[in-house]
């Protein structure tokens, strides 16, 4: 099996092309995969099939030719990953499998409209930000409030006040499983000036990732409800680099660099 190895500000991703459907990624093997010692090593796998070939997302082909199947290190399907479909679109450009500066990406999260930067960056239009209201997360006893924001994914963004490099993401922060009963991305953010904010995040299904590209939406989503204004342009600092993420009435933007590593062979076996 041919696989490439990609990252989008250090959230990385191995690549699986399979444009005639003719590979079974099951749970196991994807863990395998993502094992940073005994496998290639990655926060996600990202399967390359035509989007008219996969079924559960067949009525998106018309929007986009190709469907990024994307599984989390843990073997879990995810609806939609940020960094993960600027990283796919680098891939569709790459390999000669797009060559317009702006398309489509289907998701089970819906279309991704992708757009090619003059300076290379990979933007994303990645839907409009949907808010359910406050929630709490947990971490090493400590309790923060948050903002629960739904990007096709959900999120919990909390304004901490400590700073985010003592925080301790070993282990999953405590959420109310009621609220989230699939689970939820949870991103510990400070803002650090006029529209720009750090950020940490701990991923369903990954642990902590050095990025998060729908988790840099919800964070910039809930700074700008602290600061009164929920439409503008945020830079959000990652341990990974910088994402910038425009926010206006209609939709919600994520941008930034993406960058294929590696190609190879994959030798393992269920």
């Amino acid at each position: 099996m041919r696989f490439l190895k990609g990252h989008g500000t250090e959230n990385d991703f191995v690549i699986l092309p399979d444009p005639d459907g003719e590979v079974d990624v099951s749970a196991a093997l994807v863990a395998k995969i993502c094992d940073r010692r005994a496998g290639i090593g990655a926060d996600g796998v990202l399967r390359v099939a035509r989007t008219k070939q996969s079924p559960e997302v067949a009525e998106q082909a018309s929007a986009a030719e190709w469907f990024m199947d994307y599984r989390n290190s843990d073997g879990s399907m995810a609806e939609m990953c940020g960094n993960g479909v600027r990283v796919f679109a680098r891939y569709l450009l790459d390999a000669g499998l797009e060559d317009s500066s702006e398309f489509g990406v289907a998701t089970r999260g819906g279309v991704r409209r992708i757009r090619v930067e003059p300076n290379g960056d990979i933007t994303a239009d990645m839907g409009r930000p949907v808010v359910h209201g406050e929630s709490v997360a947990s971490v090493g006893g400590q309790e923060y409030p948050g903002l629960h924001v739904n990007m096709g994914n959900p999120h919990l963004a909390c304004a901490i006040g400590d700073p985010v490099v003592q925080l301790d993401l070993d282990h999953q922060p405590g959420f109310d499983p009621a609220v989230f009963p699939t689970g939820v991305n949870i991103e510990l953010f400070n803002p650090v000036g006029t529209s720009r904010a750090v950020m940490r995040v701990h991923e369903r299904g990954s642990g902590e990732t050095r990025s998060c590209g729908t988790g840099a939406v919800a964070t910039a989503v809930a700074a700008a409800h602290l600061s009164g204004d929920t439409t503008g342009t945020w830079t959000i600092e990652v341990m990974g680099g910088t994402l910038t993420v425009i926010l206006d009435e209609d939709t919600s933007y994520l941008s930034g660099p993406a960058a294929i590593v590696a190609r190879g062979e994959l030798m393992l076996a269920e």
